[in-house]
């Protein structure tokens, strides 16, 4: 039963549950747990507004920020407190949810109200820290929630059945023994936790302790509550409606409420769906056993490998150790080389050293002598003896120009190590076995005739050689900078066709592709040189090519994923990289994989989780951005933060252009960075949000986000220019 115990503990205490209510999403709260948790919302979220607006008690909460914002305020920070307790701030649980302040403790000669009766806020919201569902309370407030008293059965016998001791409920880590039991609070005590939290003094005094054993034995003794009718609380339940899928009392249906739902006696359902819980159950207690004799499958797997694992491994180590004990012979050699330069060196600095350090002693001599002659206030002694001072400052001064402050020896090696021959059969080193079992592809062969440009893009179009049987996984597309720089990646995938788009107008690029499979990766193909203007002509290195006839372009690309290696390590990646979020809750950042210093680029970003209204920051940042802030708080990143009702564009922690209109999940933010015209934009569900965000950009640019737990963002690229800049360009 040990397994079972998490099924048992509330979400937000931890603790077993204690008065546990059913919630609509089917979850279970304690009921002290769930008044802890509510949060009160403004008069339009009442639920008599929300009725008559036609909005559901079950959608999420959605807060309005400017009633808990200044209008000077940059907008960027966390809730101060609520609207009727501006100067309390907000509490939160371990899950994050926001907790209502605590009401104010009662009068001393009182003793405090039981949780059922204290007073629930007005207009209260409950969240589900589980699956996250708002809803609004009525009147009613938690009585409205059904007890779950099969939760209660449960967890009463699973206490009983625990043969260890008891443990305090109170203690923080390690939980203590218990001490004593207070019969009025229902909780057990250790000696410290007792005298700390319920001293014998005021209302407590009046509280009966008892010894753990006998605390639980009351406990198992007292009877359990019938479940009664939230709405009738003197009737019991007798009928159960099968539309609403809740118990009801005869009253309910003399009331009406369920006059035209389908009705059927409680016991009869209570064996009816006990029936099916069972069925269920042997469906899956099959699955289990399928899993048990699974799991023991895999541990004599783990036992066979770890086994070959030894004697391989044992074979391959006195294999490198061969290797390694050569190498170290010629490490000795050119070290003993190395050392005698770095001697020779060192004994002609030295002198060279000591030489300065000499003339320079007498150079500051000098100058304090004349300094201290200056000083003197005799005109006729200064001037028997200023010429010869003159002379000898001046001649000190050519001294040291005479090459004297020039090194006489160059602090690199006159020694140059060719270890690249070396190196590549160290790279090479591979197990035979795996090469002739499953070869890697042939470099595949790009076909002339249906490649292409057109302005400033590039169709690129390749293919596997005929006689090639070796299954093929994908393609890497690799292009230049279009200056003779180093190749980078473009396009990895299955397809075997790409269009280059944002390319340099009259340039000349290079671009090669390659195809991998689980073993490794072909030669690249033969390399196509392209030049971008109206009508090109392509070449590969071994001829030219006439020119092409032009095709209709097939997608816009800057085909790019996360970055793994540089985001922050609380960064969270899935769906190849292109999905992130966070398993903390202050903001970390994730750059993207390709930079951009030059053409006009275009990417969105789709929210795919949006919890209790973060501040998600979209936008580029160099490579060097701090990793552990919101994106924009320094000056190596450009962004727009954004929350659920408005936007701000930030720099260097600088705020500006507070935009109305925020997120939600499904919606889209587009990033637009055009390296021709220097400026960067932004847009939210296709449409451009405020002005353009920042100008004079340039230099090399990452795509960046910045987010935390409460935001799930995924990345799409190869996306063409959306129609509002591109009919703003046209009216340029």
């Amino acid at each position: 039963m040990e397994e079972m115990e998490e099924e048992l503990k509330c979400p937000v205490c931890g603790s077993f549950y204690r008065e546990p209510l059913i919630l609509p999403c089917s979850h279970s709260l304690c009921q002290a747990c769930a008044r802890n948790i509510l949060v009160q919302t403004p008069e339009a979220e009442s639920p008599q507004s929300r009725r008559a607006s036609g909005v559901s008690d079950y959608d999420y909460l959605d807060l309005d920020k400017m009633s808990l914002y200044s209008e000077a305020d940059s907008g960027y920070g966390s809730y101060g407190g609520f609207a009727s307790a501006p100067t309390t701030p907000c509490q939160k649980s371990p899950n994050g949810v926001r907790v209502f302040p605590p009401a104010a403790p009662p009068p001393p000669h009182l003793p405090p109200p039981p949780a059922a009766l204290a007073p629930v806020p007005r207009n209260a919201c409950l969240t589900c820290p589980q699956c996250h569902r708002s809803l609004i309370l009525d009147e009613r407030g938690l009585r409205g929630f059904p007890k779950n008293r099969v939760l209660e059965g449960v967890i009463d016998r699973y206490q009983q059945s625990k043969a260890a001791a008891l443990r305090c409920q109170l203690c923080e880590k390690a939980p203590k023994e218990a001490t004593v039991m207070c019969e009025q609070c229902d909780v057990f005590y250790c000696e410290p936790c007792r005298l700390r939290c319920h001293p014998p003094r005021g209302p407590l005094a009046k509280h009966r302790l008892l010894p753990p054993a006998q605390g639980r034995v009351s406990r198992r003794l007292s009877p359990r509550k019938i479940s009664t009718c939230t709405d009738h609380e003197l009737e019991n339940h007798s009928m159960y409606c099968v539309q609403c899928k809740v118990p009801v009392c005869y009253q309910c249906l003399e009331e009406g409420k369920h006059s035209s739902h389908e009705v059927k006696a409680l016991g009869a359902m209570w064996k009816l769906h006990k029936s099916q819980l069972s069925q269920a159950l042997n469906g899956l207690s099959d699955r289990a056993k399928e899993a048990k004799e699974f799991l023991v499958q895999l541990r004599n797997m783990v036992q066979q490998i770890q086994e070959n694992s030894v004697e391989f491994e044992a074979c391959l180590v006195a294999q490198c150790d061969a290797l390694i004990d050569a190498l170290n012979r010629r490490k000795a050699q050119l070290l003993s080389r190395v050392n005698k330069e770095h001697e020779h060196k060192l004994k002609v600095v030295r002198d060279q050293i000591s030489h300065c350090t000499v003339k320079l002693r007498q150079t500051t001599g000098l100058m304090e002598y004349c300094l201290e002659v200056i000083k003197e206030n005799d005109p006729s002694g200064f001037l028997q003896i200023s010429d010869a001072l003159i002379r000898r400052v001046h001649l000190t001064e050519d001294q040291w120009g005479k090459g004297t402050l020039t090194p006489r020896m160059t602090t690199d090696f006159d020694l140059n190590l060719d270890s690249a021959p070396l190196l590549q059969s160290i790279h090479q080193l591979d197990f035979v076995q795996m090469k002739a079992s499953s070869p890697v592809p042939a470099p595949p062969i790009l076909q002339l005739e249906e490649c292409c440009t057109h302005n400033n893009s590039a169709t690129l179009s390749w293919k596997q050689p005929p006689l090639s049987t070796v299954q093929v996984e994908g393609y890497i597309l690799e292009l230049d900078d279009g200056n003779g720089g180093q190749f980078r990646e473009v396009y990895v995938g299955k397809e075997t066709m790409c269009t280059v788009d944002g390319l340099h107008f009259n340039s000349t690029y290079s671009a090669r592709v390659k195809a991998f499979n689980k073993t490794g990766v072909s030669q690249y193909s033969k390399t196509l040189v392209l030049q971008t203007s109206e009508g090109c002509n392509f070449e590969t290195q071994s001829a030219p090519y006439s020119q092409l006839v032009d095709i209709k372009k097939l997608v816009a690309v800057a085909w790019f994923s996360f970055d793994p290696g540089s985001a922050h390590s609380d960064i969270l990646f899935s769906n190849d990289n292109l999905t992130v979020t966070c398993n903390s809750y202050d903001d970390r950042v994730v750059l993207g994989k390709t930079g951009f210093s030059k053409g006009l680029h275009y990417w969105e970003l789709s929210i795919d989780r949006y919890d209790n209204h973060p501040d998600p920051a979209f936008g580029v940042a160099r490579v060097d951005v701090l990793k552990d802030v919101m994106l924009g708080k320094d000056d190596k990143a450009w962004a727009m933060y954004v929350d659920n009702n408005r936007s701000w564009f930030m720099h260097n922690n600088s705020h500006t252009n507070r935009t109305e209109g925020g997120i939600t999940k499904g919606a889209t933010v587009g990033v637009l960075l055009d390296l021709t015209r220097r400026t960067l934009t932004f847009s939210i569900n296709e449409d451009q949000q405020g002005p353009v965000a920042f100008e004079n950009m340039e230099g090399l640019f990452f795509p960046a986000v910045s987010l935390n737990r409460n935001v799930q963002v995924t990345l799409h690229t190869g996306l063409p220019v959306p129609e509002f800049y591109t009919s703003r360009a046209s009216m340029q």
